[in-house]
């Protein structure tokens, strides 16, 4: 009799204990989800969107970093630059991995035997092809709207939807011309960043189709597949919008660092 009570007793302090572990690991996903959907994003910030204490926003992101799911980035304010830099949270490269999708594992073997079996050129025509469509989508969606900010805007909203999080960010140049204004187009999360880390020149079609819609000069400053916290493309917005052809208007630079092996 006592030994059955003990066992009950046990199972159901595991059950308890269970049940508040699967609570707790819940809860960290919808912080982990907030990181990606928001960030680079505050302690404060995410309190404030999920309803938690600052104290709990902080439990959770500190299980994140040491997860390795989640870091820790320096930004300075945005509006004058002044001041100490606050401390926002993204994704690190494992986090993004957790919510990629397997199927890129294949994908990436698959285009490792046709590139063995064709060459490089059919690789970039397989590229060209996957932005093909998804252009074709955005330019439609983009009809009509004439200011360059406003097409960069709907642009990050577009790649929202594909699950690129995409946002803006006004650049404010430290002189007066008008003609210097410019917006970073972020993406804080990329579903292909596996296969573009092997294959970098799915970047190079993505940044020829962003500058193809917003009819302007573009340079892709950081990619995730490089090791940046986002993919960042710088957009000059203070001129009129000029459609060129898209091979010499887009100008894709990466350091060694960034440059994927």
């Amino acid at each position: 009799m006592y030994s059955s009570n003990s066992d009950t007793a046990s199972t159901a302090t595991g059950t308890t204990v269970g049940t508040v572990g699967d609570t707790e690991e819940r809860t960290r996903d919808r912080v982990l989800n907030a990181v990606l959907e928001d960030g680079p994003v505050s302690a404060a910030e995410l309190g404030s969107k999920l309803g938690f204490t600052p104290a709990a926003v902080r439990r959770h992101l500190d299980a994140l970093s040491k997860a390795g799911l989640v870091e820790v980035k320096l930004v300075a304010n945005q509006k004058s630059g002044a001041g100490r830099p606050s401390r926002r949270y993204v994704l690190s490269h494992r986090g993004q991995t957790k919510l990629g999708n397997d199927y890129l594992d294949i994908a990436t073997q698959a285009l490792k035997v046709l590139g063995d079996a064709a060459g490089e050129d059919a690789i970039r025509k397989f590229a060209r092809d996957r932005f093909a469509t998804m252009e074709i989508r955005y330019a439609k969606a983009m009809d009509g709207i004439e200011g360059l900010e406003e097409r960069a805007t709907k642009l990050s909203e577009l790649l929202s939807s594909d699950g690129f999080v995409g946002y803006t960010r006004n650049v404010e140049a430290k002189v007066s011309k008008a003609l210097m204004r410019s917006v970073q187009l972020c993406q804080g999360h990329c579903p292909i960043q596996d296969l573009a880390r092997e294959f970098p020149v799915f970047c190079d079609m993505e940044t020829e189709m962003f500058a193809r819609l917003v009819g302007v000069d573009v340079r892709r400053l950081s990619t995730l597949a490089g090791g940046g916290h986002v993919c960042t493309t710088h957009i000059p917005v203070g001129r009129g919008k000029a459609p060129l052809r898209a091979e010499k208007r887009t100008r894709i630079q990466f350091t060694k660092m960034e440059r994927p092996r």
